[in-house]
């Protein structure tokens, strides 16, 4: 009999652990459903972010390792539970930054972006899924933010900044962060935080270097009092056109984060008046002083010309987007479509194909029997790639019945490249080589890949 009873007791106190298992399962279920976000597609009034009188048993228990940071303690924790920041880009330096800052309980992050989740994305990004793809990546980038930290206010805006939206957007915050990859975004958050009284925290990240700098903080400069100018659109790269290890930007997205939290919760920053430069390569770190803010910068000088936001696309002669610039260097007759070249290979016409992508590239792939020669060597006139040239159009003029131009058509990768190249071979034709007809090929190879053939890899 006592042997039934002290059974009976022991598949009771399972049953309670099995119920008392179900119902923690529950509640975090119904907590995650309760945080879920609601995508913003324009920007709200927020109410005002109150932050924590006293630091919860929950609290102290989360964050017990940076509490013990004499430098952090108690006061600035508090002090990162009062504090938002609004994150511009939730790309490859937005992520990590978003991930540490919610890790850290700073209390409201605004995370923008306008662009959705890309296969290409993922190597970089780092949260985002496979699962995402086709997402606004603010939405989810805000849901994997939740999920590591549901007492953190996330607001996704789906939406691109402009000078219509952004001052109203970036009032609203502490702190900015500038995650963005062109040119026309950087001076527009600029000027926006310099006439809001915002820090901003910017960084960007290139093939294997990056860079970081904290501007309009304790009278230090802002962007433009570095780069008063914008530089030519075309010697600008991002990611799309020049690549980068995805590490890099993830090291200057924790970069970004480390600002952020020792500005937030009250630490300062000593970025201010440094560029903090990052060599992946040889894994070196190097600061060099800037200038101090300039008296006759256009923006935070002593009589600003710039009072309100202006068009930032015209001002740098660019559009606002990391995607891959489209270049118009040529005229209609001096171009010809992926179609028009299609017709070309199959009849058989005599004519040299000539890629002008980098080595590297051409290692990815590269279609049947095009000669690569990249577009530096020609713009540099490199002897062994002139001679090899000089040859191949030898060759097909013999090919060719009477005293005709051999036809000479340039790829590239999107079409850009293949331009500057054409201009290039028009000037060397008849004296640098034998007189040629050249056309570039519209929209390069991706064109052929999304219009010809959908087997063809794209990158």
């Amino acid at each position: 009999m006592a042997q039934e009873v002290c059974g009976l007791k022991a598949q009771l106190r399972e049953k309670e652990e099995e119920i008392a298992a179900l119902k923690n399962k529950l509640a975090q279920l119904e907590k995650s459903r309760a945080a879920s976000v609601e995508l913003h597609h324009r920007v709200m009034p927020l109410t005002p972010l109150t932050g924590k009188a006293a630091l919860s048993n929950e609290d102290i228990m989360r964050y017990s390792r940076q509490l013990l940071l004499p430098e952090l303690g108690v006061q600035g924790q508090l002090n990162l539970s009062k504090t938002s920041v609004l994150i511009v880009g939730c790309g490859g330096l937005g992520c990590p930054l978003a991930q540490y800052l919610a890790a850290a309980g700073v209390g409201r992050l605004g995370l923008l972006d306008y662009d959705e989740v890309e296969l290409s994305n993922l190597h970089r990004q780092v949260l985002h899924g496979e699962e995402n793809q086709g997402q606004a990546k603010a939405l989810s980038a805000a849901s994997a933010v939740q999920r590591l930290n549901s007492t953190v206010e996330c607001i996704p805006y789906h939406l691109q900044l402009s000078p219509e939206n952004a001052l109203q957007l970036i009032q609203q915050y502490d702190i900015v962060a500038d995650c963005s990859d062109n040119v026309p975004t950087r001076y527009l958050v600029n000027d926006a935080c310099v006439l809001s009284g915002k820090p901003l925290v910017s960084a960007s990240a290139l093939r294997m270097e990056g860079q970081l700098t904290v501007y309009n903080y304790h009278g230090g400069p802002c962007y433009r009092c570095l780069y008063p100018v914008p530089p030519p659109p075309e010697t600008v790269t991002n990611c799309s056109d020049g690549g980068v290890l995805g590490v890099v930007p993830g090291i200057m997205g924790c970069f970004q984060a480390l600002e952020v939290l020792k500005i937030a919760s009250g630490q300062g920053s000593s970025c201010g008046q440094q560029l903090v430069m990052f060599d992946a390569q040889d894994a070196r770190f190097r600061l060099i002083r800037l200038r101090p803010k300039q008296a006759s910068c256009a923006v935070c000088g002593e009589n600003p010309s710039v009072t309100r936001l202006v068009d930032y696309e015209a001002f740098c002669g660019s559009a606002a987007t990391d995607k891959c610039r489209k270049l118009n260097l040529l005229s209609k007759e001096q171009r010809i479509t992926v179609q028009d070249y299609k017709s070309i290979m199959d009849s058989a016409e005599p004519h040299l194909l000539l890629d002008v992508r980098p080595l590297v590239e051409v290692d990815i792939c590269h279609l049947p029997s095009s000669l690569n020669i990249p577009l530096s060597s020609l713009e540099e006139r490199k002897r062994e790639h002139l001679q090899l040239l000089r040859e191949r159009v030898s060759q097909l003029k013999h090919q060719m019945a009477g005293d005709c131009q051999p036809p000479v058509y340039v790829i590239c990768k999107q079409g850009n490249d293949s331009q500057k190249a054409v201009q290039i071979l028009e000037k060397m034709s008849g004296s640098e080589v034998d007189r040629v007809t050249v056309k570039d090929i519209c929209g390069g190879l991706t064109a052929w890949a999304r219009g010809i053939d959908r087997t063809f890899p794209q990158y």
